[in-house]
């Protein structure tokens, strides 16, 4: 299930959200060589990525900002840049630009904080931009429950867009995340589900002040939870495939 767009047209351009997609593609272009080699790759990791032991130990605390910049691979980048190319500009209009780059920031170090003290000893390596941009998903669940989310869900091999609620989709996401969370190890490796977790909370809690400014409850019910501008309309048609009639 993987969003696509929403239906939340931004009302000016997202300075900041398009600045940080174009940093992060520069920082995994200038490192990309390194995938060929493994041992060079891994030497860069354990200087630049987050590892909670060494945060633990009180070292390597400038880890706790490189790290949202640098992924693991092409697909980790794509999927992250594509989340906050969805979500980012609609909260950068609520936030301002240089608000925006800060709520972003402090998101991301909330959730490189939440995976340190999930695994304080781990010695695994841990990158990406997932903990600041569910951060983004967390304001944006706030001010916009109601707002449309386009989907693509693949099943095998049957797949569709739907258009779904952003509190559905964000929810949904959410409570994986918990799930997964409370069933993997952190200190082995593999998705850092709490940095998420707790990324998006603080995102919703540092969102607070935003919704209060603009009435609280009141704001809800004044928009029932939709952008406080037109929406954006898209023509959401099956795919049609050809059938090749057989010969006789």
């Amino acid at each position: 299930m993987f969003p696509i767009r929403d239906h939340n047209p931004s009302q000016q351009t997202p300075y900041v959200t398009y600045g940080l997609i174009v940093v992060n593609v520069l920082v995994f272009l200038s490192y990309w060589s390194l995938f060929s080699d493994e041992r060079a790759l891994n030497a860069f990791f354990l200087d630049w990525a987050l590892l909670p032991a060494r945060i633990s130990q009180g070292d390597g605390y400038i880890t706790l900002l490189t790290t949202m910049f640098m992924h693991g691979g092409l697909l980790h980048l794509a999927g992250n840049m594509l989340f906050l190319w969805i979500f980012g500009d609609n909260l950068e209009d609520e936030m301002g630009h240089v608000g925006f780059l800060l709520f972003y920031l402090a998101a991301g170090l909330g959730a490189a904080l939440t995976h340190v003290i999930a695994a304080p000893w781990s010695a695994v390596p841990t990158v990406g931009a997932s903990g600041a941009i569910a951060g983004v998903m967390g304001g944006y669940l706030l001010l916009f429950p109601k707002a449309k989310v386009d989907i693509l869900f693949i099943f095998i091999i049957f797949f569709r867009i739907f258009s779904v609620p952003a509190w559905m989709m964000l929810g949904v996401w959410f409570v994986l995340q918990l799930i997964s969370g409370v069933g993997a190890d952190p200190a082995t490796g593999g998705v850092a589900y709490w940095a998420h977790a707790g990324g998006f909370v603080v995102g919703f809690i540092l969102t607070l002040p935003v919704w209060l400014k603009h009435g609280g409850t009141t704001y809800w019910s004044r928009t029932h939870g939709q952008p406080p501008h037109p929406e954006a309309r898209y023509e959401l048609t099956p795919t049609r495939i050809p059938r090749v009639r057989r010969r006789r």
